[in-house]
């Protein structure tokens, strides 16, 4: 009953603390309603193309921290309150409902964005090398096509089949915990790649729109993050 109190309490943490929007936020503060504007989402990429660099990487970092912060601070935070010990399933449990909070927040009647920098963030916190593989996988399918769902996708799938790999792998000792990790890492993907449905639709129409493409994003449309 305990651990599972520990659990529910670390869950809500994590998840109100994901669902803060700061996209939003950053945009509000700028004097823009950032989900009127180009994509209508609150995820950086939106914030970057509609306020600028110096906005959007500072939507980006937040929402990095966001995840990283629950995957990464708040168990061993919370399990020394509760003397207790995290293991390894609050980490990705905490990490996972950051990433639901950002994409589903109460605070903006559950219409949130992607979760591409928010699971980056807490993978950060869990599994730092299939994070770094996932990573390398974005630079290059980006550079190449320049397309940001198009990149985020593929590291979506990249990144669960690193993890897995490594997992098989004992000599590397912080992936010797079994299927856990991977697992949830596999669900992470699955929902992110769920998010971009309407953009892998565009993909496949020839629709999608390329980054850097000097389109302006006065008008809300369906943008990729």
């Amino acid at each position: 009953m305990r651990t599972f109190l520990l659990f529910c309490i670390a869950g809500l943490i994590s998840y109100l603390l994901g669902a803060i929007p700061f996209g939003f936020l950053v945009a509000r503060a700028q004097g823009v309603d950032i989900r009127a504007v180009g994509s209508g989402n609150i995820g950086a990429t939106n914030v970057l193309r509609c306020l600028g660099r110096k906005w959007g990487a500072l939507t980006l970092l937040c929402d990095a921290l966001k995840g990283f912060i629950p995957a990464f601070v708040l168990p061993p935070l919370l399990c020394g309150a509760f003397d207790a010990e995290p293991g390894d399933l609050m980490p990705v449990v905490c990490g996972f409902m950051a990433v639901a909070g950002h994409s589903w927040p109460v605070y903006l009647r559950f219409k949130g964005g992607k979760g591409v920098a928010t699971t980056a963030g807490a993978l950060l916190g869990i599994a730092p090398l299939p994070l770094a593989v996932g990573l390398a996988a974005w630079i290059i399918v980006f550079a190449l096509s320049r397309y940001v769902s198009a990149a985020s996708i593929t590291a979506a799938v990249v990144i669960p089949a690193a993890a897995w790999g490594l997992a098989c792998r004992p000599w590397l000792p912080d992936f010797n915990r079994g299927c856990v990790v991977p697992a949830m890492l596999t669900v992470l993907g699955a929902l992110v790649i769920a998010r971009h449905k309407a953009n892998i639709k565009r993909l496949l129409a020839g629709t999608e729109n390329r980054f850097g493409s000097g389109k302006k994003y006065e008008q809300k449309n369906s943008g990729n993050r």
